[in-house]
């Protein structure tokens, strides 16, 4: 007579659908706000830049989703929908679309704590935060994630000497809110290794 086998064990639930779903759905968000500030020419979409002489609440919030010109919005994209994707798929649709916001969220504040003058749009600073976390959460002593880490943090690297670099230069961009996205997406992956951490 066979001995009864024992049951599988119960897999975990899935901490996201498809892998882009978060990714495709703050790129919606940046497109749509695309078309109504500078297709559609809304004048209301002005409102929701941040004055950095003092700003509303929520405009540090949706200033992340307008943008000054295509090629603006072209370079965020292509860096949100890259590096978006490596925390996605990593840490779920959730986590990536948290990430984005605490990160630009975090760099927008910096930004107005430090700078008294101008306007400031853009994701800029946000897609600086999954820069970061999205190698910060691929630190494991297992040498494909070492790998992993080493081929995408000589990139995030470069680009945070870059902007150090760049500090206080007259030429249209906040760099300053590029590394406060930098600073809050270690904060960022830090807060999503406690969230996420496997069970002792």
């Amino acid at each position: 007579m066979a001995e009864p086998q024992p049951a599988p064990p119960t897999p975990k639930p899935a901490r996201h659908g498809p892998v882009d779903d978060g990714v495709f759905f703050l790129i919606t968000l940046n497109l749509l706000g695309f078309v109504l500030d500078h297709g559609l020419d809304l004048p209301e979409m002005q409102k929701l830049y941040l004055p950095l002489d003092g700003g509303e609440w929520y405009q540090y919030v949706t200033a992340l989703f307008c943008h000054s010109s295509w090629e603006h919005l072209s370079g965020n994209l292509f860096f949100l929908y890259v590096f978006g994707k490596l925390v996605e798929e990593r840490e779920g649709t959730f986590s990536v679309i948290v990430s984005f916001l605490v990160c630009g969220l975090g760099a927008n504040v910096i930004s107005a704590w430090w700078l008294h003058e101008g306007v400031l749009v853009g994701a800029s600073g946000a897609v600086f935060g999954l820069f970061i976390v999205s190698v910060l959460i691929r630190l494991r002593l297992e040498v494909k994630r070492l790998l992993e880490v080493a081929i995408l943090g000589q990139f995030v690297v470069a680009q945070i000497l870059e902007e150090v670099g760049a500090l206080g230069a007259r030429d249209g961009v906040s760099h300053l809110t590029h590394l406060g996205g930098a600073i809050t997406g270690a904060f960022c992956a830090a807060m999503l290794a406690r969230m996420f951490q496997p069970a002792k």
